[in-house]
């Protein structure tokens, strides 16, 4: 019996002492700002509250114990008072931070979650919602070591060279890139997107290197190079040829240089052009009869050894009736023959 007095007297010790350092906590968090009659009640309020569910639990233990609960139920208790003040002082404090959110007042709420709840995240995003962007991308490197919320929090927060280190560190080279563009220093942006479209052209990513040289640096030679490369050297060949084309945007050029791209066409890349003439043929009427031409060429040149690519005629001719019916009957035709 002396012993489990001792114990529940250690207890409650402990709690006190627990109590003390929430009265402390709860006084630095509001020693930045201007005490009110209010504040300081619900302050003690809280506290008195935390100590008389203390007391309380520790006098039913007692009870329970002289009216025969007995030693078996002993060890428990300690952990149930522990576990139940701590939850009721987390409900606390959770309760707080929503409180002070709820007022707008998100530095406070961040103070909360940061020196009471321990939680750095939360903490962090408050304050980036309350538009604190300094104050959270701090938060995210010191605790959380989030180099990535940290550099969009100094973007937002227009602290562009922080960011730009912080892109550096993670190799985020077209990022570093946008920044360097969005403080006008464009020797340094285009330092970084050339390191970018080196990267997509060792991938044989010819389309994405070229998007960059276009939307980014604006050198629409320079992708029309890297799109030619692609479509001659077979990485991604298709996609290269059609953007090649969609970056012409005089008519007249464009009408030429799908004539003379398509002479230097290898024969085995050539059902490759044919798919390509599909998509001028659509794009303008202007561009229909050059790329008929084309299409009509390679349908001939194929035919005999393709059959099947006659069907490609209705794409060039999708009004004409005449041609969906001589298509028909040359299908006909050929499966007449290979039955015989």
């Amino acid at each position: 019996m002396n012993r489990q007095k001792f114990i529940d007297k250690f207890v409650a010790a402990f709690f006190i002492l627990a109590v003390i350092k929430v009265i402390g906590i709860l006084a630095q968090l509001f020693h930045e700002s201007f005490w009110s009659v209010i504040g300081t009640l619900v302050i003690f309020i809280i506290v008195a509250l935390i100590i008389f569910v203390v007391l309380t639990l520790l006098e039913d233990k007692e009870k329970d114990k002289s009216s025969g609960g007995g030693r078996s139920r002993a060890g428990g208790g300690n952990f149930y008072i522990e576990s139940s003040l701590f939850d009721k002082i987390r409900s606390q404090y959770e309760d707080l931070a929503e409180k002070y959110i709820a007022e707008k007042d998100y530095k406070r709420a961040a103070k909360v979650y940061i020196n009471l709840l321990k939680d750095y995240y939360r903490g962090a995003r408050t304050l980036e919602d309350g538009g604190f962007y300094n104050e959270a991308a701090a938060i995210y490197l010191k605790k959380l070591k989030n180099k990535s919320d940290a550099a969009i929090c100094y973007e937002k927060a227009r602290q562009y060279k922080k960011a730009i280190d912080l892109y550096k560190e993670m190799e985020q080279k077209e990022k570093v890139g946008d920044l360097y563009k969005e403080i006008n220093d464009l020797k340094n942006a285009h330092t970084y997107y050339q390191m970018v479209v080196d990267d997509y052209t060792a991938n044989n990513q010819m389309v994405k290197a070229s998007l960059i040289y276009r939307k980014k640096m604006e050198k629409i030679p320079e992708a029309q190079k890297i799109l030619l490369k692609g479509w001659e050297e077979d990485k991604d060949a298709f996609n290269c040829l059609n953007n090649y084309f969609a970056n012409i945007f005089d008519i007249n050029e464009l009408k030429t240089e799908i004539r003379d791209l398509y002479e230097k066409t290898p024969d085995y890349k050539k059902i490759t052009y044919l798919e390509a003439m599909k998509y001028e043929f659509k794009k303008d009427v202007k561009l229909q009869e050059a790329a008929r031409s084309i299409a009509y060429e390679i349908i001939a040149e194929k035919v005999a050894s393709r059959s099947e690519i006659v069907n490609e005629l209705k794409y060039f001719n999708p009004d004409d009736e005449v041609i969906l019916k001589d298509i028909s009957r040359f299908k006909t035709s050929r499966n007449k023959m290979f039955r015989n």
